[in-house]
């Protein structure tokens, strides 16, 4: 059981407007203010972690000493197993200074080339980080295959090219709400929600 949390307000430390979108919903059903990172003109940190939990402390401690209030942050990515489960915490970095994630999934497909293996699987790391220093984390996943072409319009990020497992729809194909259902955030996020949200 982790700490409880009882404050009015909550900055999502993230500039990614898909991302916070998807994060409010997910916590529509308490009582909670939640204002973005970009909001509040907070700074993006360097993400200089060696793992997607270092990176979600690191964006969300940096966004309570930005504004001193309570921060939850996010760091997921794509895993490929043919590719050592690149591209991994630099998923972003892929898609380059202006986040072209057609051209990043463009890259994965090169990679791979004609390997059979197309197996990858979504991981998302939550920090929930309060201003007296304490922090906790809460992972998900959700696994699938890459195919080629992209598939959908819809999501952000890799999702036209990510097929979970037991869906004939990828990421980028399916509805909202469906996504947001299964989705490795979507997992993280119950962990987040039993962990923190709801009385014992």
């Amino acid at each position: 059981m982790g700490r409880r949390f009882t404050a009015p307000r909550l900055v999502v430390a993230s500039h990614n407007a898909g991302k916070v979108r998807e994060i409010a919903d997910l916590l529509a059903a308490f009582a909670i203010d939640i204002v973005s990172a970009a909001e509040l003109n907070l700074p993006e940190p360097d993400e200089t972690g060696d793992s997607f939990i270092a990176n979600a402390v690191l964006k969300a401690e940096a966004a309570v000493q930005g504004c001193g209030l309570p921060a939850l942050a996010d760091d997921s990515g794509i895993a490929v197993a043919a590719l050592d489960d690149a591209p991994g915490i630099y998923s972003a970095r892929w898609a380059g200074p202006e986040r072209d994630f057609h051209a990043a999934m463009a890259l994965v497909q090169e990679k791979l080339g004609q390997n059979p293996n197309r197996r990858a699987y979504f991981i998302s790391v939550l920090a929930l980080a309060w201003p007296n220093g304490h922090t906790e984390c809460f992972e998900g996943r959700v696994h699938g295959e890459m195919i080629w072409p992209p598939r959908g319009e819809d999501g952000f990020g890799y999702d036209p090219m990510f097929l979970p497992d037991g869906y004939t729809q990828t990421f980028g194909e399916m509805a909202y709400d469906e996504k947001q259902r299964i989705s490795h955030r979507a997992v993280a996020f119950q962990k987040l929600i039993d962990g923190c949200f709801r009385a014992p």
